[in-house]
C-alpha cells in the first residue's frame, strides 16, 4: 500500500518507519524546512546544541520505547534538576524536603515534614475541580502562592482558579531530598540532538521525505491512507473555530562563561514577565563550551501564524474538541496522531508509544484485509 504521513516529528517519523519496514511505500511531508517538530535541535554559532523550540528531556518507564529510541541515537544520561526563584530566594524543585525546610526555616525529617504539610493543606476540599483547589488540597496556601500561583497564571494566561485540576495531575511533592524532576527509570538526551535521531528514523528506502511542503486534506487522495499529525481542527478547515493553544516566545542572550549554573530556573513571581530561563549548554554536560546561550521564555495565546505548544483545554475548548471528534469518527481514510492531531500535550515517550501502536494496528488491519483502516484518536 501507499501511505501519506503529514508531519515529521516523532509521531509521523515512527509511523512512517514502521510502515516502510513492513514493505509499504510512504510519503512524508513536513511544512517546516527541517524534521523533528518542536523537538528540533541544531548547533548554534556558539557550538552549543540548541533546543530551538525549548528544552526536551527524554524520560520514560516504557522499556520498549527506551530500546526503540536507542536504535537511532546514543542516549546520554541526563537528570533534570530544576531550580525556582520565588520572593527573591532560590529553591529546589520539585518541592522536596530541602525545599520545605528552606522555605519554612525548619529542620524537619520526612515524617515531621509530612505532618507539617498535611496540617497546612486544605482538608475541606474533597474533590478539587480547579488547579488552585488541587494545589491547596495538597500543599496549602504558602507553597501554592510561592511556587504555583504566579507561574501558572503566566504560563496559561488565566487565573489558576479557572484552570481544570487535571493540569496539575500529579503534584510534585516529595518528603526526601530527591531533586530529580522526573521519577522515571530511563532518562537522557540524544548525544547528537533529537533532529539527528529523527533523521535516522526516516532514513529508509521506502520513505520519500519532502520538507517545506504544505499538505491540505484535499491533497490526500493520492494515498491509500493518510496519517495526519497536524492540528486536528486544520483538517476540518477550522469549521467549528480554532482550538486554543499557548505559544512561547524566546528571548535569546549569548555571553561568555556560565550564566546561571543550571539548565532550568523557574521564575515563580507574577511580577517577572518570563516563566523561566534555560541555559542550553547544561543540557549536554558531556560537552565543554566557553560561551553560553540562554532563553528567557514567555508564554502567550497562540495566534494563527504562531507555533502551537500547549493545548489549553478549558471547557469551551473541550466543547469544540468534541465537535471535531464527532466529525473525525465519520472520516474515512485518515488517522489522527500526535499532540496536534489529538489536541493533547504528550511527552516524547508517549508520542513514540502511540505511534508504534498506531502502526501496529494499521499493519494488522492490512494483513486481515480490513477496510478502511481502523480510526484512531485519543483525546482523553
Amino acid at each position: 500500500m501507499h501511505f501519506l504521513v503529514v508531519g515529521a516529528g516523532f509521531s509521523g517519523a515512527v509511523i512512517a518507519r514502521e510502515l516502510a519496514q513492513a514493505g509499504h511505500t510512504v510519503e512524508v511531508r513536513e511544512r517546516r524546512p527541517y524534521v523533528g517538530g518542536n523537538c528540533y535541535t541544531r548547533r548554534h554559532g556558539t557550538g552549543v546544541m540548541l533546543h530551538v523550540h525549548g528544552p526536551h528531556i527524554f524520560h520514560t518507564d516504557d522499556e520498549a520505547v527506551w530500546t526503540y529510541i536507542q536504535r537511532f541515537a546514543v542516549m546520554r544520561p541526563y537528570v533534570n534538576r530544576v531550580k525556582a526563584v520565588s520572593g527573591g530566594r532560590i529553591y529546589s524543585l520539585p518541592i522536596n524536603l530541602h525545599t520545605i525546610n528552606q522555605f519554612f526555616g525548619t529542620t524537619f525529617n520526612p515524617s515531621q515534614a509530612r505532618e507539617f504539610i498535611q496540617a497546612r493543606a486544605d482538608a475541606s476540599i474533597k474533590d478539587p475541580q480547579t488547579f488552585e483547589e488541587q494545589a491547596l488540597k495538597f500543599v496549602g496556601p504558602e507553597l501554592y502562592r510561592a511556587f504555583f500561583a504566579g507561574y501558572t497564571a503566566k504560563q496559561w494566561g488565566v487565573a489558576p482558579s479557572l484552570l481544570p485540576a487535571s493540569i496539575l495531575k500529579r503534584l510534585p511533592l516529595r518528603f526526601n531530598y530527591d531533586d530529580n524532576y522526573f521519577a522515571h527509570r530511563y532518562q537522557g538526551i540524544p548525544e547528537e540532538g533529537y533532529t539527528a535521531a529523527i533523521e535516522r528514523i526516516l532514513d529508509h528506502p521506502n520513505i520519500d521525505l519532502k520538507l517545506d511542503v504544505e499538505v491540505s486534506p484535499r491533497q490526500a487522495d493520492s494515498a491509500d491512507h493518510i496519517f495526519w499529525t497536524g492540528p486536528l481542527d486544520a483538517w476540518f478547515d477550522y469549521a467549528y473555530g480554532r482550538l486554543a493553544y499557548r505559544t512561547l516566545d524566546f528571548e535569546t542572550e549569548v555571553s561568555q562563561g556560565d550564566f546561571q549554573g543550571n539548565a532550568v530556573i523557574n521564575y515563580c513571581d507574577a511580577e517577572v514577565p518570563y516563566t523561566r530561563i534555560t541555559e542550553h549548554k547544561h543540557f549536554a554536560p558531556w560537552e565543554q563550551h566557553s560561551n553560553t546561550l540562554i532563553y528567557r521564555e514567555y508564554s502567550r495565546d497562540c495566534g494563527p501564524a504562531d507555533t502551537p505548544y500547549y493545548p489549553v483545554r478549558l471547557s469551551s475548548d473541550m466543547q469544540r474538541l468534541n465537535q471535531y471528534l464527532q466529525s473525525a469518527t465519520s472520516s474515512n481514510g485518515v488517522t489522527f496522531a500526535g499532540r496536534l492531531g489529538t489536541y493533547r500535550y504528550l511527552d516524547m515517550d508517549v508520542t513514540i508509544r502511540e505511534a508504534l501502536d498506531i502502526a501496529t494496528g494499521a499493519l494488522s488491519a492490512i494483513e486481515s484485509n480490513q477496510s478502511p483502516l481502523p480510526f484512531y484518536v485519543n483525546s482523553g
